[in-house]
């Protein structure tokens, strides 16, 4: 009678058994798949965090260039930087505010009557800290970004855009203070800053109201091209990611001369403890392998001391060794994947409850540290995919083959006789 043929008749006439070893079965192959299915969570998770959190570093140097900034963000450490440009600038065509109290000792000079603004030259305003913590918000129109690259745009207070009547889409010129270079610049957005006007006599360009966000390549063309990079923020993965940028950064502009920092506080309070869930989940999958194999090996093993009587006969008739042990791994496997498609079908019901479990209290936990704003990590997915389950299927096939050839070895060394007379 062929082998299999045989397990399938040995499987239905030992239906208490059978079904002792499927439940085994599916608690093994439950907790691999839950195992995998966090990991994955884990891994998707932390890599949302990574992005949305990481690591900020900023780098500071006097005389650094833009087009040094620009180099150290090539080479791929880098998600997402600004550079920041600060310089001084006359209105043309509109008026820019006055401060409310007339000046100590005097009035201004005329070099002071010539720079009424403050032009921030940026990459990015959604990476200044007054706008990415929400105090300091565009009401109209939008924000830089690094798409404005080539374009002569502006983003301006409220309060200046309220004295000159004006809106998002309107066109201004601002002039540097020797009178050499006037821009025009348009406006993309209007933002609102908390900070009120001093209560004493303040330089026109230290007045809330007349600060203007222009793009970096503006402020080189107001300036052409003498001014210098203030400070460069560039955010990153990990801690190893920004020794990484710092090697980088001593190639670049020499050891020592610049100013390097590092805030890494939201990342460890977020994206660590992320991190351990993963491990853990990979160690438990390890560690239920291998103990399933264990346990399915003392199963099987037993089962064959139970059937020596069986065993003998088969051999007495003629039977091959191999095919015994055939027949067993047959038996075993053909519990194995029923279990797997319960353990599928169980994960797909209890997969999302799990994860947010062990890893939904870190999605609602925002925090705030000297560079990096409150961040929140979306809820985590935990999803049943077909590799999950094909990696579950392998792994069961693989315990079921090592559970039973190990065990089986000692029927090869057997002879009929012994196995038919020896009681124990």
């Amino acid at each position: 009678m062929n082998f299999v043929k045989r397990a399938g008749m040995s499987l239905g006439s030992r239906r208490s058994k059978t079904a002792a070893l499927l439940a085994i079965f599916l608690v093994i192959c439950a907790l691999l798949l839950g195992g995998l299915l966090l990991e994955d969570a884990a891994a998707r998770r932390e890599s949302d965090a990574r992005r949305s959190i990481g690591v900020d570093v900023t780098v500071r140097k006097d005389g650094l260039t833009r087009a040094q900034a620009d180099r150290l963000a090539a080479p791929g450490l880098v998600h997402r930087y600004n550079a920041e440009m600060r310089v001084r600038a006359a209105a043309q065509g509109f008026t820019p505010l006055t401060p409310r109290f007339p000046e100590p000792g005097g009035t201004a000079t005329e070099d002071g009557a010539k720079s009424e603004l403050a032009v921030n030259g940026v990459r990015d305003t959604g990476m200044l800290l007054p706008f990415s913590y929400g105090s300091t918000k565009v009401t109209a129109g939008r924000g830089i970004t690094p798409e404005d690259e080539g374009r002569d745009v502006a983003v301006i207070e409220q309060r200046l855009a309220d004295a000159n009547h004006l809106k998002a889409g309107d066109t201004v010129r601002v002039r540097s203070p020797d009178g050499a270079r006037t821009m025009p610049v348009t406006v993309v957005g209007i933002f609102r800053d908390p900070a009120r006007d001093p209560a004493m006599w303040t330089a026109p360009h230290e007045l809330p109201g007349n600060t203007l966000y222009v793009p970096v390549g503006t402020t080189e063309k107001l300036t052409a091209g003498t001014a210098t990079v203030s400070e460069a923020v560039f955010k990153i993965g990990s801690p190893d990611r920004a020794r990484r940028l710092h090697a980088e950064t001593e190639r670049l502009l020499g050891k020592g001369g610049f100013d390097f920092r590092v805030n890494d506080k939201a990342y460890k309070d977020q994206v660590l403890p992320i991190e351990r869930v993963g491990t853990f989940a990979g160690l438990m999958v390890r560690v239920i392998a291998l103990a399933g194999a264990l346990i399915l090996g003392l199963v099987v093993a037993l089962q064959i001391r139970e059937r020596r009587t069986e065993l003998g006969v088969l051999l007495a008739m003629g039977e091959k060794k191999w095919k015994l042990i055939g027949q067993h791994a047959v038996e075993v496997a053909a519990v194995a994947l029923p279990a797997v498609a319960l353990a599928a079908l169980a994960g797909s019901f209890a997969g999302q409850p799990a994860g947010e479990a062990f890893l939904g209290h870190q999605g609602h936990k925002p925090v705030s540290s000297g560079s990096t704003p409150d961040a929140e990590i979306a809820s985590p997915t935990v999803r049943v995919e077909a590799a999950d389950v094909g990696k579950v299927a392998g792994i069961a096939l693989g315990m079921s083959l090592v559970s039973t050839v190990i065990p089986g070895l000692g029927i090869l060394r057997l002879h009929p006789r012994s196995l038919l007379t020896d009681s124990e």
